[in-house]
């Protein structure tokens, strides 16, 4: 099962992490996990490429881990950017955990 956390400082999303696979599907044949990969990845190259904002991004193990921080600084106007991107990432994951939510769970601390 895949496991997503998301981490809040009051409502702004700090970092998030994804560990584990779905197994909904043969290798190279999952489609939660595809779908997954693709809404955190592309969400992640949005952020860095539209807000110019570097984050702190961790990967392991055999590819079933994903750790992405946000800078301690960031000026407001992008940090609104930032979430809103973040933030359509997760209503994405959260259609995914609708549909398929015996291979993916999300959690907010």
């Amino acid at each position: 099962m895949i496991q997503v956390t998301v981490y809040r400082l009051e409502t702004q999303i700090t970092s998030f992490e994804l560990s584990g696979h779905a197994d909904s599907g043969p290798y190279g044949y999952d489609l939660v996990c595809a779908g997954v990969s693709a809404v955190s990845i592309g969400a992640i190259n949005a952020v860095m490429e539209l807000c110019e904002t570097n984050l702190e991004i961790e990967q392991g193990g055999d590819g079933g881990y994903l750790s992405v921080k946000l800078p301690d600084h960031i000026q407001s106007e992008t940090m609104a950017e930032v979430q809103l991107l973040f933030e359509g990432m997760l209503i994405s994951l959260k259609s995914i955990e609708l549909e398929y939510s015996e291979f993916i769970k999300i959690k907010n601390k």
